[in-house]
């Protein structure tokens, strides 16, 4: 899987945003707020192809957490940004 090239992070008075644009007709553009290990597995996963064990293992390296909490999370991560389209599968 791969992070959309076409979503950029921002960060706005210490929040870190991403637009998420909606369909035309009748969605408005929503924002998704990342919070601290989102960003991190952001920054750490952004320009790279990764898998889901990836996204364990940045979790793992970074926070006291068991490895069935990590996948857990990792798996709501990905699961979240893919249903709104930032991730890409191939």
């Amino acid at each position: 899987m791969k992070i959309n090239p076409k979503f950029q992070l921002h960060t706005v008075v210490g929040e870190h945003l991403l637009l998420l644009q909606g369909k035309s007709g009748g969605d408005m553009t929503r924002v998704m707020a990342f919070n601290e290990s989102s960003l991190l597995l952001w920054n750490t996963l952004h320009d790279k192809d990764f898998s889901l064990e990836d996204v364990v293992k940045v979790l793992l390296d970074n926070y006291e957490v068991t490895e069935v909490t990590a996948t857990s999370d990792a798996q709501r991560w990905v699961d979240t940004l893919r249903d709104n389209g930032v991730i890409l599968t191939e």
